[in-house]
């Protein structure tokens, strides 16, 4: 009378066979382990390789010069569509408005000229006063726009 024997084809699920010898091992590999194994492994390597970066212990001079503006400097220039310019809501003339842009790049020579015009201006009124300023020192010249309205048709 054999008690508890099974062939090898009608294993029960699981993949194991209960026998006289004890139990067969299994044939897969279970990767769970190794898998969380190596997301440790990775957290790890992800909060310490910006530590590694800045290993190099220094003590740096000190000095007023690497200071960044608190502000960003600018001036408004502004050609309305009679073609009168303001510099500063203040209206110039070009002489004048060269002599102010000269003192804004003296003052400092990343002062940025924030440039509106009426969209009437013709263009080379434009490009003289771009002239003015880059002769002046200022190379850096923002134009200013409004958005479309949402309601406005599409030109």
């Amino acid at each position: 009378m054999a008690f508890g024997r099974t062939s090898l084809g009608s294993a029960p699920t699981g993949g194991r066979s209960v026998g006289a010898g004890g139990q067969r091992p299994l044939s897969d590999i279970n990767v769970t382990p190794l898998v969380d194994v190596m997301l440790v492994l990775l957290v790890i390597f992800i909060i310490t390789a910006p530590l590694m970066a800045s290993s190099i212990k220094l003590d740096l001079p000190r000095t007023d010069a690497g200071k960044p503006n608190e502000t960003p400097r600018f001036v408004s220039l502004v050609v309305d569509a009679s073609g009168k310019v303001f510099l500063n809501e203040q209206p110039v003339s070009n002489e004048a408005l060269a002599a102010g842009l000269a003192r804004a790049a003296a003052d400092s020579r990343d002062t940025e000229v924030q440039l509106r015009a009426d969209q009437t201006v013709p263009y080379g009124k434009v490009v003289e006063l771009m002239g003015i300023a880059n002769k002046a020192g200022l190379s850096r010249i923002g134009f200013v726009t409004e958005a479309p309205r949402a309601d406005a048709p599409a030109k």
